[in-house]
């Protein structure tokens, strides 16, 4: 008998540490599913959990700066590339991994918002350029410091090498599955 709790923490049968994608990889296992595609199916749950946990630990500080998650994504892209804060549309859409009516609809608001403005590209009149603006980096600064305490917040209990390790194999993961996007 497997006991959860409310956390989803869940105690195994003989007292191994166990999670509720645990409990859900059984009833793959009951199912008939091979354990190398559940291995993959606990990754994605696994992997999908977390950012959704560390999105709601952002989504009260974001809100508070008047801010999307989808618009926390835009920025940062942004402010990566460094001074001038620059990029196109569709280099913010790749990067940010949003659709090009997603980026559209954030640049909107963030045009609005005073914290980005788009520029004509001299180099080439049929695109245009977006650009963080003063305000625009400065809530970007605050966004990013709501969002390290955020991770700080959902990890404070997982040892850093722990952490480390998960991050390692995370990579190696997504270097092997490749640049793929799906629509």
């Amino acid at each position: 008998m497997c006991g959860v709790s409310i956390l989803g923490d869940v105690q195994g049968d003989g007292g191994e540490r166990r999670d509720d994608v645990d409990v859900v990889a059984g009833t793959w296992r009951r199912d008939g599913l091979s354990e190398p595609l559940i291995a993959m199916l606990e990754v994605g749950k696994r992997a999908g959990r977390i950012a959704t946990l560390v999105q709601q630990a952002m989504r009260p500080a974001l809100a508070g700066l008047g801010l999307t998650y989808a618009e926390f994504e835009v920025l940062t892209v942004l402010r990566r590339e460094g001074a001038p804060y620059r990029l196109r549309p569709s280099e913010l859409t790749r990067s940010a991994f949003l659709t090009s009516g997603g980026t559209s609809n954030v640049l909107q608001r963030l045009q609005q918002a005073g914290y980005v403005e788009r520029e004509a590209n001299a180099g080439d009149a049929r695109s245009r350029f977006v650009q963080l603006t003063e305000d625009g980096l400065r809530v970007t600064g605050r966004a990013l410091e709501a969002a390290g305490a955020a991770h700080e917040d959902v990890m404070a209990r997982v040892p850093e090498r722990e952490v480390r390790a998960a991050a390692d194999a995370l990579r190696e993961i997504l270097l092997a599955a490749g640049d793929r996007r799906f629509r």
